[in-house]
């Protein structure tokens, strides 16, 4: 039985990729669009950024294909592309953006009630701020962390640092976020 694209796993849809056979970009874009483009989106906060990271990712997957070598996850190599792309926009924008943890993380549950859902709101909005006020290497590591599921291998694998570095990272960010939002109690309401 002959396989097909699909039956491909990453590392040979690489291979074939670097002998010319763009069917196996189009089944890693299938694969693996979606989780690129959350994850520029919760760094830059925007879809449209978020796809522009996201193609320009799969472009440069393609240009490294002949130099691809699977000693790492393919998700995670492609995350350190994204990283990077991600990393670089920001500085050529010269700021820091707003954090957008999750698609529809706003929507309040409308079982709640609307004094709920504006605590609910207001409580997001406060994490994402806290979040988004963090040092780019922190913010990173914590989106990855908490938000993308990512062991610390897989952290330091896409952020080309060590798990050491992870760890103290993560420390740090969590000190931070823990100062940051003292008042915001474990129900959700934020204590003025």
């Amino acid at each position: 039985m002959t396989e097909t694209v699909e039956m491909l796993s990453d590392a040979r849809l690489m291979a074939g990729l670097s002998r010319g056979d763009m069917r196996c970009l189009g089944e890693l874009v299938t694969r693996h669009q979606q989780a690129a483009r959350r994850l520029a989106y919760r760094w830059l906060g925007s879809w449209d950024d978020a796809e522009d990271v996201a193609q320009d990712a799969f472009v440069r997957v393609l240009n490294a294909a002949g130099r691809y070598q699977p000693t790492a996850n393919f998700t995670t190599w492609l995350y350190r592309i994204v990283v990077n792309l991600c990393m670089d926009q920001k500085r050529k924008r010269g700021r820091r953006g707003a954090v957008a943890l999750m698609p529809g993380m706003d929507a309040a549950d409308a079982a709640g009630g609307a004094a709920d859902a504006l605590a609910q709101r207001e409580q997001a909005e406060r994490v994402r701020q806290a979040i988004g006020s963090l040092p780019e290497r922190q913010r990173m590591a914590v989106i990855l962390l908490r938000y993308e599921g990512l062991t610390y291998r897989q952290i330091a694998e896409a952020m080309e640092t060590t798990e050491t570095a992870v760890d103290s990272l993560l420390s740090r960010a969590w000190a931070t976020l823990r100062r940051e939002l003292a008042d915001v109690s474990a129900s959700g309401e934020i204590h003025h």
